[in-house]
């Protein structure tokens, strides 16, 4: 018999809270039709007094037509010395028409005291008056024990009266928070185990990633009885961010057994998840994330690589794809013959030890000038075509300018000028941008497009210069990464020169032969 581990997501919520972390109302909507479509359990979607935003999200989310997960809407306890039925916060949360609602309240008696200002009775009293409030317009209702390990530690007897008022006026479950982050998996053992002996209520768990433990002491109140976990996708939130429901959920498909989460299937999406997310925040992907980054299988040292070629599971914890990650090998400097062959497998180059070692040490000599294949895994396969003598370029590049002017509005005025040569045809075309990049990749695609209509999907996505020999002051060469992107794949490719443009424009063009040699089916990867 498999146990079920609901899965309570906040990332709409607990997550918006991050440092630099902003969703739209449309972006709400769009990830929480994604959880559901995952089969998450619970979608925290606010505080619907808090904001407009808030509020309207929902009024959209009633109307779509979710298959599995429960909306639930997030607020505090009511105010001292008022009826729950009078407070706006209290009335806010029934008005939201949330089948779930999620009340907060303080477990810490230094909160009660010198934060709420409130006498200890006062403030059970505000527990258990909202919790019955809400039970009574019909919905289920979870209470999060805010700072709960810090108040148990503080003062055991009264951290447990506060989660006795919640189970006694009706909480469907108790969710122990670890809210500063600072408990030890053993502290999370100790008191989970205690509140279970002590209350009748199922528990879950809310943890803080403060101590680089939250995935630790979620897996651990699971194995001691949570029946709920709490948590952003990818771990984002206040300060140093939540539980990474990610991992807890790779962990404990793939790590433990007896336990249920999700909808079957569908652990395979959890890198299209987790990037999915990453995108409608705006926020650039943790390469080293467990289980989903792009790094999470990637191998570098020529030891590793050979031995990964021979058995997969001899550098790798679990097969990538079962989370719908793919290996990586990278090639570098450090690398030896068993990258290159990772790397060029469809090319059967390891019949050819002779063109191996041309490639190796071409690779060798241009990362002695300052280029690094591992973040620019087009420009790799370029090469490999270029040193196999298989590269036919798309187009030629013949000349380049770019002017750049102030007008009498002090905007900055930038204009590339390219002559390229396309299928034995001379194109000089002229195009304008937000600067320099910008300007070669708007005439770069108004000299190809006629030739090359594909090239209309694709779009820049993250641009990078990092200076190389610094000690050269303005001198100094530059290294230029510039991430691409079209329906189907994201790609890098690299430019490296003394001359930022330069570097750029050759980054830009690898990226643009990529997308076509891709296209045609001839590329490696």
């Amino acid at each position: 018999t498999m146990a079920r581990i609901q899965m309570y997501d906040t990332t709409l919520r607990d997550g918006s809270q991050g440092e630099g972390v902003n969703f739209s109302l449309e972006d709400k909507l769009q990830i929480t039709a994604k959880l559901d479509e995952m089969g998450f359990d619970y979608i925290e979607g606010g505080y619907p007094l808090s904001n407009p935003k808030d509020t309207e999200y929902f009024q959209r989310v009633a109307e779509m037509d979710l298959k599995h997960a429960k909306v639930t809407a997030f607020g505090m306890t009511r105010r001292k010395e008022i009826e729950a039925k009078d407070d706006v916060g209290m009335q806010a949360l029934r008005d939201s028409q949330a089948p779930v609602v999620t009340i907060v309240g303080k477990t810490w008696d230094l909160h009660v005291t010198e934060v709420l200002r409130v006498s200890l009775e006062e403030n059970l009293a505000m527990i258990a008056d909202s919790v019955g409030f809400i039970k009574s317009c019909g919905r289920e209702v979870i209470y999060d024990a805010e700072h709960f390990f810090d108040g148990f530690r503080a003062n055991p007897e009264y951290a447990l009266k506060t989660i006795k008022a919640a189970a006694d006026a009706g909480a469907d479950i108790v969710i122990p928070c670890d809210t500063n982050g600072g408990s030890l998996p053993e502290v999370i053992t100790k008191y989970v185990d205690l509140v279970r002996s002590e209350v009748n209520v199922p528990l879950g768990i809310h943890c803080h990633n403060d101590c680089d433990l939250a995935t630790a002491n979620s897996l651990t109140a699971v194995e001691h009885g949570a029946i709920q976990v709490q948590g952003t996708i990818n771990g984002i939130g206040e300060r140093c961010g939540n539980a990474d429901l990610i991992s807890v959920i790779a962990n404990l498909v793939t790590k433990k057994e007896g336990y249920s989460v999700l909808l079957d299937n569908k652990l395979h999406n959890l890198t299209e998840l987790s990037r999915y997310v990453y995108e409608l925040a705006n926020m650039n992907f943790r390469s080293g994330q467990p289980f989903v980054g792009s790094s999470a299988f990637a191998h570098k040292g020529g030891m590793h690589v050979h031995a990964v070629n021979r058995i997969a599971r001899s550098y790798e914890h679990i097969e990538p794809e079962v989370v719908g990650n793919e290996r990586k090998v990278l090639v570098s400097e450090l690398s030896g013959r068993s990258n290159i062959v990772a790397k060029t497998t469809k090319m059967q180059l390891d019949n050819d030890p002779e063109l191996l070692t041309r490639i190796l040490e071409k690779v060798q000599d241009l990362e002695n000038e300052g280029y690094q294949f591992e973040a620019a895994e087009a420009s790799f396969d370029l090469l490999v075509k270029k040193v196999a003598g298989t590269f036919k370029p798309h187009f030629e590049k013949i000349h380049y300018r770019v002017n750049v002017e102030s007008d009498n509005t002090h905007e900055p005025l930038t204009e590339a000028t390219i002559k390229l040569i396309v299928n034995g045809q001379q194109e000089h075309v002229v195009g304008e941008g937000d600067g320099p990049v910008n300007a070669l990749d708007t005439a770069l695609r108004k000299a190809l497009c006629p030739a090359y209509p594909a090239l209309e999907k694709m779009h820049l996505v993250d641009y990078k210069v990092r200076v190389i020999n610094s000690a050269e002051g303005t001198a100094a060469s530059v290294r230029v990464v510039i991430e691409s992107r079209d329906e189907h794949k994201v790609w890098s490719s690299i430019g490296v020169s003394e001359n930022v443009i330069e570097a750029s424009w050759l980054a830009l063009a690898d990226s643009v032969e990529y997308k076509l040699y891709k296209d045609e089916g001839t590329i490696l990867s």
